[in-house]
């Protein structure tokens, strides 16, 4: 077997994580959930479970990826010291691969639009016109184009290619951000989206919907249950505390997330100062797609030549996004048949993203049939029960001795820690019961 790779620094690790866990949901999605669900109310239940849910299950795949230094089907194989691991291995890897499947037509779409802006500065008005406008080409092309970049990264292997990469792309991503945050709250309109935002409704704080949708997107927006967190743990130092790293990611990733609420909520009502419509029928703010491709284009095009530059920044932004969460996806899959296959790396990626591209290219041809069917699949089934899997075999299965002893690697004084003392007992009971009453939402 070829040597595995290993994070070259915490930083390192701290920034690929994070770009894993922090994608296009962060940016749209929680926004959206912030301004449906009692404001500041929702922010405030969104960081608590953050850590009581989401942190457990991050911790879970850490610390299976660390302890066996495998991809995910031998991870869970030999955690479970059965096929059943090695089934719920392979789950994952089709899971992430139909996700990485929508993320790149997705992720194709912000690549147009930021090159739409460009064009329009330019004065190529007719070339900006066809990249904003849906057709088969451009939406293959695009996608292609975004999937050949996730490739270029992978390729490179863990510290040339992923985490190299990362250090570039997260503190870009932050940079951009708050440009953009600064340059919208000098906007009319500005300050009434960000007392949306920050003002809470205490009486909305325990809605059990604002509860289940706080729940679903402190799990989501970590990128949970398909494997990349156990990869990217399979690459951590056996040296480094992983509670602390866990707890670093965890952080950066509710950053981006509140981040990108302090940028889009105030956006928002710039642009229904400027005339821009926000709300929808129902009386609820416009979300997700709507937003991103109708609501602030139309606010970019209030501000003139300014708005070009803005909307160029603003998809840049979302590109970044995107890129950093699809590296980690298509790793899931090129580390098995990388150590499983004995495949070499750069022939391994180019294979299985040409899989994962043909997919996309038959969601495209059958857009309306299959890319909502895929999302639902992928994203409101079969993510939750991979989860509870994890759960289950961090919780029920693996032996207790073994994870500590995994933990005082990094800590020798872990038997006493916060963190031994809660954990094995939490994500055992009580991780499993909030994960299946998220799951019965869903349905």
């Amino acid at each position: 077997m070829a040597t595995r790779g290993v994070f070259s620094s915490r930083l390192g690790f701290i920034l690929a994580a994070s770009g894993s866990a922090v994608g296009l949901g962060n940016v749209w999605g929680f926004p959206s959930q912030v301004a449906s669900n009692g404001g500041a109310a929702f922010v405030l239940m969104y960081l608590v479970l953050a850590f009581v849910l989401a942190y457990p299950v991050l911790m879970a795949e850490l610390l299976i990826g660390r302890a066996t230094e495998s991809n995910v089907v031998d991870a869970l194989g030999s955690v479970s010291k059965g096929r059943s691991g090695r089934v719920v291995g392979m789950w994952g890897i089709a899971t992430v691969s139909l996700i990485l499947a929508f993320y790149g037509i997705v992720g194709g779409w912000m690549l147009s639009y930021t090159l739409e802006a460009l064009a329009s500065l330019a004065g190529l008005e007719q070339l900006a016109q066809w990249l904003i406008a849906s057709s088969l080409p451009r939406n293959i092309l695009f996608c292609g184009v975004f999937m050949l970049l996730t490739v270029g990264i992978v390729s490179g292997g863990v510290v040339n290619g992923i985490e190299r990469w990362s250090v570039r792309l997260m503190p870009t991503l932050f940079v951009l951000m708050l440009l953009l945050f600064g340059y919208v709250m000098t906007q009319d309109g500005a300050m009434d989206g960000l007392k949306v935002y920050l003002l809470p409704d205490f009486t909305e704080a325990l809605n059990p919907e604002l509860l289940i949708s706080a729940m679903g997107q402190a799990f989501f927006s970590m990128s949970l249950g398909v494997g990349t967190m156990l990869i990217y743990g399979s690459y951590v130092s056996h040296k480094e505390n992983l509670p602390k790293l866990g707890a670093s990611v965890a952080l950066v990733d509710i950053g981006v997330a509140v981040l990108a609420g302090l940028l889009i909520i105030p956006a928002m009502y710039v642009a229904l100062h400027n005339g821009v419509e926000i709300f929808g029928a129902n009386g609820e703010l416009l979300a997700e797609d709507t937003l991103i491709f109708t609501v602030l284009p139309s606010l970019f095009t209030t501000m003139g030549s300014v708005g070009l530059v803005v909307a160029s920044a603003f998809f840049l932004l979302m590109s970044i996004a995107a890129l950093t969460s699809s590296i980690s996806m298509l790793e899931v899959p090129v580390s098995y048949v990388v150590e499983n296959r004995k495949v070499a790396r750069n022939k391994a990626v180019w294979l299985i993203a040409a899989i994962i591209f043909s997919i996309s290219v038959l969601i495209l041809a059958n857009f309306e049939l299959l890319f909502g069917f895929v999302i639902a699949l992928t994203t409101q089934y079969s993510q939750p029960l991979l989860g509870l899997m994890l759960c289950i075999f961090a919780g029920w299965i693996w032996n207790r001795n073994s994870i500590l002893a995994e933990l005082k690697k990094g800590d020798s004084q872990a038997e006493h820690s916060w963190f031994w003392r809660v954990w094995p007992w939490y994500v055992k009971f009580v991780c499993p019961v909030i994960i299946v009453l998220m799951f019965y939402r869903s349905l």
